[in-house]
């Protein structure tokens, strides 16, 4: 017996390092040598179809800073994402505070409802919302009896991308929100009905400021993954009509798999994960600050 649990014990430590050595080489293959890739690769001209690969310095960088799509897209991503994430939060935790209310009672199913658009694939999403989108035969004119041409018009296109993200995601805000109002302190409330505050005065004064940090969570996540959004538009308007849609990472994929140059594309990229980095860590710091006070 003592020999079996010696073994049994020894497969569990021999199983674990090679857990271990398997986590390391997916880091290294798909994490770490392709950022190394990208910072060498934005120093250099770099096209795999012809095999060039020559060293250029910052003139990559100087090329991207001076394009004034390159600026256009900072523009549209900075638009798309700040109101994607303003209606995500406000839509979530409108329909989090009334999920969690005594009017609602299959809170289960429902939070499951709302949260199915969040782990379907984007790619069918946006297939669908394309022809939800089209003025001949798509729903949203009929519903409305709107007249509008959404993704051939350079008005309205991100709109209807923005549109779209909001309907997918908002689910995600949804269930984060309802786990937070469930968590808070009921004595809290109980204190401030006896002060005589009303629900106004209650939602600003104690729910607002005691699910800060599920809002900052959902702000922060949601940035990170809208900075990289490229998917929707690739899908629903090819970055048009014109240049209109056109959002950073999708010019970057732009650059990198439809005009095949690497090296650009590379420098992009290194200017986005800088972006990304310096958004999230002022954000963290925010979200440092703001629990500092609320204690």
């Amino acid at each position: 017996m003592p020999a079996r649990r010696h073994l049994a014990l020894g497969d569990i430590l021999s199983m674990r390092n090679v857990s271990v050595v398997l986590l390391i080489a997916y880091f290294a293959v798909f994490m770490a040598y392709p950022i190394f890739k990208a910072f060498a690769g934005s120093l250099h001209e770099w096209n795999p179809l012809t095999d060039t690969y020559n060293w250029v310095g910052l003139d990559n960088f100087t090329q991207v800073l001076t394009d004034s799509l390159f600026w256009k897209s900072i523009w549209n991503t900075a638009v798309f994402s700040f109101f994607s994430i303003l209606f995500r939060v406000v839509i979530g935790l409108a329909l989090a505070m009334f999920l969690t209310s005594r009017l609602v009672k299959a809170k289960d199913s429902l939070r499951g409802l709302f949260y199915m658009p969040t782990i379907t694939p984007l790619v069918a999403v946006s297939f669908v919302w394309m022809w939800m989108f089209d003025p001949q035969f798509g729903m949203i004119d009929k519903i409305t009896g709107l007249d509008i041409s959404w993704l051939n018009d350079s008005k309205w296109a991100m709109p209807a991308i923005i549109i779209m993200t909001i309907w997918k995601d908002f689910g995600y805000a949804t269930v984060l929100y309802m786990g937070g109002i469930m968590s808070l302190p009921k004595d809290v409330y109980e204190a401030v009905s006896l002060d005589g505050a009303n629900k106004w005065q209650t939602f600003r004064s104690i729910t607002l400021p005691l699910l800060r940090p599920t809002t900052l969570l959902i702000v922060i996540t949601s940035l990170i993954s809208y900075l990289q959004a490229y998917v929707q538009i690739l899908v629903m308007t090819g970055g048009g009509p014109g240049t209109d849609t056109y959002t950073i990472s999708y010019l970057i994929y732009d650059q990198a798999f439809q005009k095949y140059n690497f090296g650009v594309a590379s420098a992009m990229s290194v200017i986005l994960f800088a972006l990304t980095g310096v958004l999230t860590l002022f954000m963290f710091k925010a979200s440092g600050d703001n629990l500092e006070e609320s204690r």
